[in-house]
C-alpha cells in the first residue's frame, strides 16, 4: 500500500474554511437557526403570513396570540408531499438530483373556552401544533481534471498525481417542532398569547470528494472523506414566544411577537482519521440561535377578503457554548460574517360562501455577508475571489391554495414553491489542523476551495382535513 502523504499549498485562504467542515456552518444557519417549517395547507398557501390574522393553529409558529382569535374548537391534520431538487454546476457542467418525501407535515388543534358573565375577557384558548419536514439534501458537483495535485512521500519524492473527479454533500434527516400555546380574547379587540416550542432534529451528514490517480491511469476514482465526517447529530431545542394582536379599526389589525433563542443541545457522533488511528468519537454542543421579532399588519375590508403582511428580523446571531477551539472558530465566523435574519411574508384569502382561495409570497434575505475566499477557477488556478452567496442565498416562496368549509369540517389544498441559489465551497483543509480529505492512500490538504453554484427548488403539495366542534 502506498504510504499516506500530505499535500500542502501555500496559497492563503479564509481560516474557517480550512479549519471547519463547511456543512456544520450551513446546518447551523439552515437547519437550526432559520428553517422554514410547514403548517396547515392554509398556512402554506399564504406563505406563513397570518401574524395579525390568526385563526389557524399553525400561527403558533409565528404569533401565539392568533390562537385567541378562535371562537370554536378545531382539529386538523396535513399530509405533505415534497420534491427537493438541487442543480449543481461547476466548470460548465451541471448535475441534477431530486429527493422526494411524503410526511405527516402538520397536525394540530385548538380548544376554545368561552368565558361567561360580564367580563371583557371573552375566550381563553389552548392550542397544540406539530410541524415536521424532511431535511434530506443531496448536492453533487461535477469534476474538473484541471484541478489536480502532485502527491509526495515523506522523503519528498513524487509518487502520484491525482485529479478532481467530483464532490458530494449528502444529508439525511428530519426537523420537527411541537408548540403549545395559550391565547386570550379581550373584548374581541385585543388578543394576547404565549407559547412554548419544543424542537427536535436528526441529521446524518456526509462530505466526500472523488479523485482519480495517474498511477492507476486515471481509471476509476477513489472516494475521500472530509475530516470529522460522516457525522450524526441528535438534537433537542427549546424556545418561548409571546405575542399580541390588536384591532385598530374594524378593517385594520396589527400584531407583534417575540421569540427567544432556541437553546439546542446537540449530541454528535463523528469520524476522525489518522489521529493517530482512525476512530469514532462523540461530543456535545450547545447552540443558541438568534432572538426573532415579528411585526404584522392585516387589512380585512369585509368578511370575504383578508390581506396580511409579516416582517421578521433576527436580533442576534448564532452562538455556540465554548468547549474548545472549534466553538471559538464558529462563533468568530458567525460574529464576523453572518447577517441578521430578515424575512417578509404576504398572504391573502378570498371567501365566496364556503369556497376559499388563497395566495402568498415570502422573501428571506441571505444569512451571510459577502466574503472573499481562495478558490480554484475552471483552469485549476487558485486566486482570492469574492462571493456574495457563500453557504446560502436569498430564499423566495410562492404559495397558492384552495379550500372549502363545510361548517362542521373543512378541506384545504395548497401548492408551495421555494427557490434559492447559493455558492457551495468544499475541498479546503489545513495540514496543521489535520482537517483535509482522507482516503486509504492519500491525504489532500489544500488551502483553496472549489466553489460550485447550487440552485435549490422545493415543491410541496399539502392537503389538510379539519373538524370544528
Amino acid at each position: 500500500m502506498i504510504k499516506k502523504s500530505f499535500l500542502a499549498l501555500t496559497i492563503s485562504a479564509t481560516y474557517f474554511v480550512q479549519a471547519q467542515d463547511v456543512s456544520t456552518i450551513r446546518n447551523t444557519s439552515e437547519v437550526y437557526s432559520n428553517s422554514w417549517l410547514p403548517g396547515s395547507a392554509k398556512y402554506n398557501a399564504m406563505a406563513g403570513s397570518m401574524g395579525a390574522l390568526g385563526g389557524d393553529v399553525s400561527v403558533l409558529n409565528s404569533n401565539p396570540a392568533g390562537v385567541g382569535v378562535y371562537i370554536a374548537s378545531e382539529f386538523s391534520g396535513t399530509l405533505s408531499v415534497d420534491s427537493n431538487k438541487n442543480s449543481t454546476s461547476f466548470n460548465g457542467s451541471s448535475i441534477d438530483y431530486n429527493v422526494k418525501d411524503t410526511d405527516l407535515g402538520n397536525v394540530g388543534g385548538v380548544a376554545a373556552f368561552r368565558i361567561d358573565g360580564n367580563s371583557n375577557w371573552k375566550f381563553v384558548n389552548v392550542g397544540v401544533n406539530y410541524s415536521n419536514k424532511s431535511i434530506e439534501d443531496y448536492s453533487e458537483t461535477p469534476g474538473n481534471a484541471a484541478v489536480a495535485f502532485d502527491i509526495y512521500d515523506m522523503d519528498n519524492q513524487l509518487v502520484d498525481n491525482i485529479r478532481f473527479d467530483g464532490h458530494a454533500y449528502n444529508r439525511y434527516g428530519h426537523l420537527s417542532n411541537m408548540s403549545v400555546g395559550v391565547g386570550a380574547n379581550y373584548d374581541h379587540r385585543v388578543y394576547v398569547g404565549a407559547g412554548l416550542n419544543f424542537h427536535t432534529a436528526a441529521i446524518d451528514q456526509y462530505d466526500t470528494a472523488a479523485f482519480s490517480s495517474a498511477a492507476n491511469n486515471n481509471v476509476g476514482a477513489e472516494v475521500y472523506n472530509k475530516q470529522y465526517t460522516p457525522f450524526s447529530e441528535a438534537s433537542t431545542g427549546f424556545s418561548a414566544t409571546i405575542g399580541a394582536i390588536a384591532k385598530v379599526s374594524p378593517q385594520f389589525r396589527v400584531g407583534a411577537a417575540l421569540e427567544t433563542p432556541t437553546w439546542w443541545n446537540i449530541a454528535r457522533v463523528y469520524r476522525e482519521y489518522d489521529n493517530p488511528h482512525d476512530g469514532t468519537y462523540n461530543e456535545d454542543r450547545n447552540l443558541a440561535t438568534p432572538v426573532k421579532a415579528t411585526v404584522s399588519a392585516a387589512f380585512v375590508p369585509s368578511k370575504n377578503f383578508a390581506l396580511n403582511v409579516d416582517y421578521s428580523l433576527g436580533l442576534s446571531k448564532p452562538k455556540y457554548k465554548v468547549y474548545g477551539d472549534a466553538e471559538t472558530e464558529l462563533n468568530n465566523f458567525f460574529s464576523d460574517h453572518s447577517a441578521n435574519i430578515s424575512e417578509v411574508r404576504a398572504g391573502a384569502e378570498y371567501r365566496l360562501q364556503g369556497l376559499r382561495l388563497r395566495a402568498g409570497y415570502a422573501y428571506a434575505m441571505n444569512a451571510f455577508d459577502s466574503m472573499e475566499l481562495s478558490a480554484f477557477n475552471n483552469q485549476g488556478t487558485a486566486a482570492t475571489t469574492g462571493f456574495d452567496k457563500l453557504f446560502s442565498g436569498d430564499r423566495s416562496i410562492i404559495g397558492a391554495g384552495i379550500g372549502y368549509d363545510f361548517k362542521s369540517f373543512f378541506i384545504d389544498a395548497a401548492y408551495q414553491n421555494l427557490t434559492s441559489e447559493y455558492q457551495s465551497p468544499f475541498l479546503a483543509g489545513s495540514q496543521a489542523q489535520n482537517t483535509g480529505y482522507f482516503s486509504d492512500n492519500y491525504i489532500v490538504d489544500t488551502n483553496s476551495a472549489v466553489v460550485s453554484n447550487v440552485k435549490n427548488v422545493r415543491n410541496t403539495f399539502s392537503l389538510t382535513l379539519g373538524w370544528k366542534f
